[in-house]
């Protein structure tokens, strides 16, 4: 693991801390991080819904979102 030292808002920290119930600014900047990679990708699956690229149905795309979250929480 990388160590890296860092700027950020205090006020930004504490409420995402706050919102995330996470006790350590590490886990809450991971999370952010994770959180954020996972919405660029979902936008990237998005963006190829009727491209004919990928043939998933919407209970595919369902069914792929909560074996994600169902592996996050394990």
């Amino acid at each position: 693991m990388d160590r890296f030292t860092i700027s950020i808002d205090s006020e930004l920290l504490s409420e995402a801390m706050r919102l995330s119930g996470k006790k350590r600014k590490r886990e809450v900047i991971e999370l952010a991080l994770c959180e954020l990679i996972k919405k660029h990708r979902l936008a990237e699956l998005q963006d190829l819904a009727g491209s004919g690229l990928v043939d998933w149905t919407p209970e595919d795309f369902t069914s792929w979102r909560e074996a994600a979250k169902e592996e996050e929480n394990e």
